[in-house]
């Protein structure tokens, strides 16, 4: 994949976020990493989510809450103009629940989205995975 200088990588999985900007020049992909934003902790996950029988216990709801904080935290610095293009990182089920509460200042910012769980990774990984894209 093509990325261009300056672009934000948002990484996550459903509790972690790893930010990083790429300071290569397209296919010379090079990510620093960023302090991410603290994300709060959410009692729910998506709206209408319950437990149940088959939904036993709280971890799917706190993913899901997890991605909603993601979601908003990213969406405050598109609309902030905190990024110029985004990349996203991020376990299939993360990015799925991520892609219900993006808002239009950052679809219009997204460069690209990579379904794949490597928050838990180094930034070098990261950079292999977008070549590879």
């Amino acid at each position: 994949m093509n990325l261009p200088n300056g672009t934000l990588v948002a990484v996550a999985d459903g509790e972690t976020l790893k930010l990083y900007r790429n300071i290569g020049h397209n296919l010379d992909i090079q990510l620093t990493p960023l302090e991410a934003p603290e994300i709060p902790e959410r009692l729910s996950g998506a709206p209408g989510r319950r437990s149940s029988g088959a939904n036993p216990d709280n971890d799917t709801q706190a993913e899901d809450g997890f991605a909603m904080g993601v979601a908003e935290a990213l969406n405050h610095m598109a609309v902030t103009n905190r990024m110029e293009g985004l990349l996203v990182v991020a376990a299939p089920k993360t990015l799925g629940q991520l892609r219900k509460h993006w808002r239009k200042p950052l679809e219009e910012r997204l460069l690209g989205e990579i379904p794949k769980a490597l928050a838990g990774r180094p930034a070098e990984d990261v950079a292999e995975a977008i070549s590879r894209a």
